[in-house]
């Protein structure tokens, strides 16, 4: 019997005191931990959105513009309730050492960004301290900013801006391409990868995708089984995968040599994913047609 079925019997005399109690965070109500006392400390210049939301909570705020590291860091972050980070500031455990066991303040990192690679979360665990992301934050804009990218390259607009803004007026469309019928090959398919897709096909273009995973295509798209295939057969290709040791250089110039030449490559995942000595040897030697990292 399920549980919306389900038949309590009760003693008489507790049928009549039987009630329910609604609870609201907007009822006065006393607080064990004044809000005032709790301390966020806001680093890498966070959105004013956020300031704005923990002041309107009670809570004493305290920011940065930059990231900060070393002793620095452990000076400031020492006396904080809640660390808000982005993707520059380092917390590894020799951080969760210094401030772990001697002051039981810090209750909360919050990595105001996707990745948590920054973050030594097994130190953190360690620790007793809570690492938090924000996995849809930019999903959308790092998908547009792609798409923008892609179009900049296959246009030569780089190029002509540099021209202009040097005083060089090139009335020519030589090397530059529409996007329509071209082949995007999009490396790795989560969130991002998949918005790629997506907007992509609205542009005229033919998409394949490699992921270790198998995942449900988006419109028209075609998963490949292997990155040597889609390195094979891509237009220009485009990462959007995690840092790890299995994605360290897996743009490197083996498999740049895979590509077709004039391919490009967009990389707006993290840095580790692409060996830059090999994209600029690439660019110079006309292999590639354009990078974006």
């Amino acid at each position: 019997m399920s549980c919306l079925h389900r038949t309590v019997r009760r003693h008489p005399s507790l049928l009549s005191k039987t009630h329910v109690a609604f609870f609201s965070s907007y009822l006065d109500r006393p607080t064990s931990f004044p809000l005032k006392k709790v301390k966020v400390v806001l680093l890498e210049n966070i959105h004013p959105r956020a300031i704005e939301i923990f002041e309107n909570e009670g809570y004493t705020i305290e920011t940065y513009k930059g990231a900060l590291s070393g002793q620095e860091l452990i000076d400031v972050a020492g006396d904080a309730n809640i660390l808000g980070i982005r993707s520059k500031t380092q917390l590894d455990r020799s951080f969760f050492e210094s401030i772990g066991w001697h002051n039981h303040r810090l209750w909360a990192v919050g990595c105001f960004c996707i990745g948590t690679n920054q973050v030594d979360l097994a130190g953190a665990a360690k620790y007793g301290v809570p690492v938090f992301n924000a996995p849809f934050s930019n999903t959308r804009s790092v998908a547009e900013k792609t798409l923008c990218e892609i179009i900049a390259l296959q246009r030569k607009l780089f190029e002509r801006s540099t021209d202009l803004h040097t005083g060089l007026w090139k009335k020519s469309a030589t090397g530059a391409h529409e996007v329509r019928g071209t082949t995007l090959g999009i490396i790795g398919y989560g969130r991002i990868g998949s918005q790629v897709s997506v907007l992509a096909e609205l542009l005229g273009m033919k998409v394949v995708f490699y992921d270790p995973l198998k995942c449900l295509p988006l419109g028209n798209a075609t998963q490949l089984d292997s990155l040597q295939e889609l390195l094979q057969v891509a237009d220009g290709v485009t990462l959007h995968v995690p840092a790890t040791s299995d994605t360290k250089n897996m743009i490197n110039a083996d498999t740049i040599q895979l590509m077709k030449p004039g391919s490009f490559v967009i990389n707006n995942a993290r840095g580790t994913v692409v060996d830059l000595h090999a994209l600029a040897d690439a660019l110079k030697s006309g292999h590639l047609s354009g990078v974006h990292t």
